[in-house]
């Protein structure tokens, strides 16, 4: 009694896409804190720099989700099976 698969979904493949999205959160880091004075900081936290890293990975993650909704064959992706119900699970 196994379960027949109906088709595929092609879906996108976050795992692969993490890498992209480290160097993404970078380069719209390093462009944003490009022109801050060099500091030295012995501190292991700073706000600003934090603060800086929470709004570049949120602004590659809107284009990563905008351009994944628009533009999907960009992107790696995977089949993920669907399943016909079986005669006993499907709807009366």
């Amino acid at each position: 009694m196994g379960l027949e698969v109906g088709g595929y979904n092609s879906e996108p493949d976050w795992p692969k896409m993490g890498p992209s999205m480290l160097i993404a959160t970078c380069l719209i880091l390093a462009i944003r804190t490009a022109k801050w004075p060099p500091q030295w900081h012995e501190t292991a936290s700073d706000p600003n720099v934090d603060s800086e890293i929470e709004y570049a990975y949120r602004l590659a993650s809107r284009v990563f989700s905008t351009l994944i909704a628009r533009h999907a064959i960009m992107f790696p992706s995977k089949q993920k099976p669907w399943y016909q119900p079986d005669g006993e699970d499907s709807p009366k």
